[in-house]
């Protein structure tokens, strides 16, 4: 059975930090690329960031570029993803993603993050 728990979120300050973390089991973690999207009330599920199967690559959208940055422990079978310098608008569910080519995707159940003062 595959799971993708996402754990992590919470509430915080605009400013404030976060870490995002998504631990994988059932699937060959290694050969995945994982992503992180997030969805906010109202609004359709969006990109955040995408990390390659060996981790060597990155990319973000542009709204987070220089204060959120992936990464992934392959032995752990863990994403993260380090959010800085929040702001309001970052406001969302956040959800891990995972993909692989001619093979099924999943998804985690989504952890809430909201930036308020």
């Amino acid at each position: 059975q595959v799971q993708l728990v996402e754990s992590g979120g919470g509430l915080v300050q605009p400013g404030g930090s976060l870490r995002l973390s998504c631990a994988a089991s059932g699937i060959l973690f290694s050969s995945y690329a994982m992503s992180w999207y997030r969805q906010a009330p109202g609004n359709e599920r969006e990109l955040v960031t995408t990390i390659t199967s060996a981790g060597g690559k990155t990319n973000y959208v542009d709204s987070v570029k220089g204060r959120f940055t992936i990464s992934r422990d392959n032995a752990k079978r863990t994403v993260y993803l380090q959010m800085n310098s929040l702001k309001p608008e970052d406001t969302a569910v956040y959800y891990c993603h995972a993909r692989r080519y001619n093979a099924p995707a999943y998804w985690g159940q989504g952890t809430q993050v909201t930036v308020s003062s």
